[in-house]
């Protein structure tokens, strides 16, 4: 009864709270859903019982109280022992109370712990053999201490087979820990089922083993199926958290806002995940320099963030932070660990560069360009040799025509002013700019002074007068004239003048380039002549200006000036348009048409709209092929569908509005295919061996047809028959279409009249045409020792059936008819190759 006296203090305690909490919200509780936590008879303290879903029940609560003080309750639902706990009963209850005070609202959440019994069946009494799929085992869940003390062997639990009540059963266990690394760690009695462990374990190493129980009678049969009896290692908080890192090195740029991100710092922690032992908690030892604090660290994430705007790198550039890092959320038993971390505060652009004076002189004289007049220093505190030091100079007012430039000597990060265009001292004896400076980086300091931006100082320049030559201003002067003017039309001229006297008497000039020599210049006046006839469009690029004409003006004491005369030449509608199409492939019946388009290199005044029509040409072209209007530079040529696949040749005039015409004969090759390539036919092509066997035919017909004229002019003179040794040579016969004198021909180009028997001649019959459906086929066909008489027949032709071995002949037509298609085909084909 003394040891229970404490804790009916506390129960006391906690009633009174919770009395107290429903006079202030003066309502009855809402009970949740009741949560069932099945645990071991005994428990530790510091024990994870479970967890429970706070948030389902009541997502807003801001007070969490558990009704038994041997169990507490953590913001996340985690319900711990907060003593060592012992189940009395078969079961145990107590009330998670959660309270809202904002919203005044209070539920409760019944917890009830149950102590998980072993489950046996019996068997039934007239069974006299063994039913292995209808036993039960009765093992409960089973767990072990981490890095236990003992004693060893340490009791784990029993296993036990409802089988034992009618047979000896003996015990035995497998698996890692038994027979497998690490060996011997578990045993099990052979009679009793009684299971120990030998030594300490270390859960990091192994959280769980998974043994198997196994249960067999005296004579060696199985009394139940393999049981699965996992042994699982209770963790123990024996690991510090540790850093992933000794030390951390973070950049954080100066004048930043109060919650800006440093770095994150994480560390890690080996114990079980998801309890106690490695819930983490960050939190800032020291700070170097100590005062004020600048940062903080988000105990949960890590996270490190300013929390003062007093990051100034002139003042303080880095910061050395002790960081601590700590298990069981923070708590004071929890083990710790610490880590440096290293701020380097970056330099931002927070001080503007300031003149050193509010005002400067600087003298240069007339004429004179790319000098330097002047060094303007400047001061800035921020980093130097950084973009947020590095002056940037603007000439803020005075410079509207462009006369000077300011830029910055990368060294010294001076001000530099020069003179990049003369000065005229005539029109300025001075010149007043005021000079702004910033720098290359944007302003990040004092609103007030972000709203300048700029420092500014007055810098007056004094111009020196100078005895000077002429001036050509403005440098490049326009003139214009029409096109296609006759050669000498007057145009007027480049004028230059004193600057002194504003007058252009005394002055004489000079032509120094005109490209196409269009142009001549009076000496005196400067006006200016043609010298041949322009032409717009001879202009590159195609433009209606001509502007490489330079004019060199001097006055008498030799001094000078040049300058560019532009002349516009006036366009006139002096040329046609003209289509840019030439040959032109339309696949039927794929494509019904093909667009035509031109072009006319006038003006667009004198161009577009453009008018096609069909030329003088033949009715059947004209039948055949129609045109019709696309829009302004284009037209649709179409076809009829009964027009036959075959190149035409179709001449098209194209007329601009104002009347300018052009004819022009379009290739049109309306082919059977499915796309244009493969009717076009490139230089390039590759012939097939039909194209290249015709080409030869023909080559060797020709060739025999000389032969055949030498052969008779031989003949007529010398009257002479054909030698013995050439009876057995390979003789090629030209066709006659009339009946003529009988002639034969050798291989060397002689011809003979008809000799008898004994002659030994010998002929052969090229291009004969065998027709046999669509095939065609050219045979060369030695004969026997034949003469001519025996294959002759006055005018008529001859087969190979008829005169094998004699002269078969072929005229023309055939010979075309048959070369023409293979020709076509080859050369399609092998352009499509």
């Amino acid at each position: 009864m003394a040891a229970a006296g404490p804790q009916s203090s506390l129960r006391g305690a906690l009633c009174r709270q919770l009395l107290l909490t429903l006079v202030v919200f003066s309502f009855a509780c809402e009970a949740c859903k009741k949560v069932i936590f099945h645990i071991p008879s005994k428990l530790e303290a510091d024990k994870v019982v479970g967890r429970v879903n706070l948030k389902e029940c009541l997502g807003s609560a801001d007070h969490i109280q558990s009704s038994d003080p041997d169990f507490r309750v953590l913001e996340d639902g985690s319900v711990y022992t907060a003593h060592a706990v012992a189940l009395s009963d078969e079961k145990r209850s107590f009330t998670i109370w959660l309270s809202d005070s904002k919203k005044q609202t209070q539920k409760e959440i019944p917890v009830l712990l149950e102590h998980q019994k072993k489950v046996l069946r019996k068997r039934h009494t007239k069974e006299t053999v063994l039913r292995r799929s209808k036993r039960r085992w009765a093992p409960i869940p089973c767990s072990m201490q981490e890095n236990s003390l003992g004693p060893f062997p340490l009791f784990l639990q029993q296993v036990q087979s409802d089988a034992a009540q009618n047979y000896t059963v003996f015990y035995s266990i497998s698996g890692r820990g038994v027979d497998q690394e690490p060996l011997n760690l578990f045993f099990i009695e052979r009679d009793t089922g009684n299971l120990y462990c030998t030594r300490p374990v270390d859960r990091e190493e192994y959280d769980v083993f998974d043994l198997i129980a196994h249960a067999s009678t005296a004579d060696g049969y199985s009394a139940d199926l393999p049981l699965p009896l996992p042994i699982r290692v209770e963790d123990e908080n024996d690991n510090y958290p540790i850093f992933t890192e000794a030390i951390y090195n973070f950049e954080v740029p100066e004048s930043s806002k109060i919650g800006t991100t440093v770095g994150v710092i994480y560390a890690t922690d080996r114990d079980e995940p998801d309890t106690m032992h490695t819930r983490l908690m960050y939190s800032i030892l020291e700070q170097t320099p100590g005062k004020p604090g600048i940062f903080s660290v988000h105990p949960s994430t890590g996270v490190i963030t300013t929390v003062s705007h007093y990051l100034d790198r002139e003042v303080v550039h880095k910061y050395s932070l002790i960081m601590k890092v700590q298990d069981m959320n923070g708590q004071f038993f929890g083990l710790m660990n610490t880590a440096t971390c290293i701020i380097t505060v970056k330099d931002s652009n927070d001080n503007l560069p300031t003149f050193r004076r509010n005002a400067y002189e600087a003298s240069v004289e007339e004429n004179t360009f790319d000098v330097e007049i002047l060094r303007i220093p400047i001061e800035d505190k921020d980093l130097i040799n950084t973009a947020n030091w590095r002056a940037n100079f603007t000439i803020l007012k005075g410079n509207e025509n462009g006369h000077f430039k300011i830029s910055t000597d990368k060294e010294t990060n001076e001000g530099v002013l020069c003179v990049v265009k003369p000065l005229n001292y005539e029109e300025n004896h001075q010149v007043i700019l005021e000079i702004g400076v910033g720098n290359e980086a944007p302003f990040t300091g004092d609103v007030t002074l972000r709203m300048t931006n700029m420092n500014r100082a007055v810098v007056t320049v004094h111009v020196k007068d100078q005895d000077e030559g002429p001036e050509c201003r403005p440098a490049v002067q326009y003139v214009q004239i029409k096109e296609n003017s006759p050669v000498g039309s007057k145009i007027n001229g480049y004028e230059a003048y004193d600057p002194d006297t504003r007058s252009s008497s005394g002055l004489r000039y000079k032509l120094l380039h005109d490209p196409k020599g269009w142009i001549t210049i009076d000496e005196i006046s400067g006006s200016l002549k043609t010298s041949k006839i322009l032409d717009r469009e001879a202009v590159t690029p195609k433009s209606a200006l001509y502007n490489n004409v330079t004019v060199l003006a001097i006055d008498k004491d030799g001094r000078s000036c040049t300058g560019t005369i532009a002349v516009k030449i006036e366009d006139e509608n002096d040329n046609p348009p003209e289509i840019l199409q030439n040959y032109l492939v339309i696949c039927k019946p794929k494509m019904e048409y093909v667009d035509i388009s031109a072009v006319d290199p006038d003006e667009p005044i004198h161009g577009a709209p453009f008018h096609f029509s069909l030329a003088k040409t033949s009715p059947e072209i004209k039948r055949l092929w129609t045109l019709a209007k696309v829009n302004d530079t284009a037209a649709r040529l179409s076809y009829r569908k009964d027009a036959k696949f075959q190149e035409y040749y179709i001449s098209i005039t194209v007329k601009d509005g104002e009347g300018q015409s052009a004819t022009k004969t379009l290739r049109v090759n309306l082919c059977d295919c499915t796309h244009p390539d493969q009717c076009r036919v490139t230089a390039g092509a590759i012939l097939g061996k039909w194209a290249i066997l015709a080409i030869l035919l023909g080559i060797a017909l020709l060739f025999s047809i000389l032969l055949t004229v030498v052969c008779g002019l031989v003949s007529a003179r010398n009257k002479k028959s054909f030698p013995e040794d050439l009876a057995q040579q390979n003789l090629i016969i030209s066709n006659t279409e009339a009946p003529g004198d009988d002639k034969v021909c050798s291989a060397n180009g002689f011809t003979t009249d008809t000799v008898n028997n004994s002659s030994q001649g010998f002929c052969g019959t090229m291009g004969s045409e065998v027709k046999n459906g669509r095939q065609e086929t050219t045979e060369m066909v030695k004969g026997g020792n034949q003469t001519l008489e025996l294959c002759q027949g006055a005018g008529h032709h001859h087969t190979l059936d008829s005169c094998r071995g004699g002269t078969v002949e072929m005229d023309h037509s055939e010979w075309y008819n048959f070369t023409q298609p293979r020709l076509g085909e080859e050369s399609i084909r092998g352009h499509t190759g």
